[in-house]
């Protein structure tokens, strides 16, 4: 597989690819759970590779909306810069996150649920690491979503169970879930793709069960389409933020994007990505 770039001076860096899929068995059963607690991930569901080009849209990124594609680039020079303080990234970084989300959405509420570093190897899930693969935690080759329609109320209805009164007015009014996707250091390796929503039929998604630690969730896998349109943003820097659509409760919008890290053969042999993603709640 080789690159295709165009020519010119607006020249792109497009990555003929491919991209793992659900490997559906056909016969109606539900995808293997994902299991994700004391310190490891165990994910045994199969996938199958299926070949894409993935559009550079460099020069582009103001053409792409969450209520129009499900994803949104955005620039934003955070305070943080090498996130390895976990109490500086709640207090500092969230509040960010915060701030950047309304200030793009307008909406009134952000509820930051979790957040995940990533700086681990390509293949992490399945090296061991001596019993503790969270700590070296890498790339997510695997097409998905993170919240089904059904997991996202899960994980509203989790967020606030002390609280059965907010949740149910919350439910009331729209709400999302966006991830705040930023990377660490400018990345060549492993580069993060999104998938046009508009190009993927609610049919070619299928619930599958999450458990992470007491929270038991349902994301999006995906069945292999070859309609889906694949996009990125080649060589971000820490200020290129992507703001990614899990799920909105507005069917007339655009409700959620395919999202997986994938190979870029020109860039195979650098250092590890770095990145880190903020799970947020949003309510208008």
């Amino acid at each position: 597989m080789t690159n295709q770039t165009a020519s010119g001076p607006n020249q792109k860096h497009h990555v003929l690819t491919t991209l793992n899929y659900w490997d559906d068995p056909g016969d109606g059963s539900r995808p293997t759970p994902i299991f994700i607690g004391k310190g490891r991930v165990t994910n045994k569901r199969p996938h199958r590779p299926h070949e894409f080009l993935v559009t550079d849209i460099t020069g582009d990124e103001a053409q792409y909306s969450l209520d129009a594609h499900g994803f949104q680039y955005c620039q934003h020079e955070s305070q943080e810069k090498d996130f390895t303080d976990e109490q500086a990234i709640r207090s500092v970084y969230y509040e960010e996150c915060r701030n950047l989300v309304k200030d793009v959405t307008g909406a009134r509420q952000v509820h930051i649920f979790n957040h995940k570093v990533r700086r681990g190897p390509t293949q992490w899930h399945h090296l061991g690491l001596d019993g503790n693969n969270l700590a070296n935690r890498g790339p997510v080759t695997r097409t998905h979503v993170d919240q089904s329609y059904a997991g996202a109320e899960l994980r509203l209805r989790w967020e606030f169970r002390d609280e059965p009164g907010a949740a149910e007015e919350l439910l009331k009014r729209r709400y999302q879930i966006i991830n705040v996707w930023r990377p660490i250091a400018t990345i060549l390796k492993d580069p993060i793709a999104v998938a046009e929503a508009g190009s993927v039929p609610d049919a070619d998604l299928v619930g599958a069960e999450m458990v992470e630690d007491d929270f038991r969730g349902e994301s999006w896998v995906v069945r292999h389409n070859t309609a889906h349109r694949w996009c990125f943003k080649y060589r971000m820097t820490s200020r290129d933020v992507l703001l990614i659509k899990c799920f909105d409760s507005d069917a007339s919008v655009a409700r959620r994007a395919l999202h997986s890290a994938f190979e870029d053969p020109a860039h195979r042999d650098e250092a590890s990505r770095q990145s880190i993603e903020v799970r947020c709640l949003v309510f208008y």
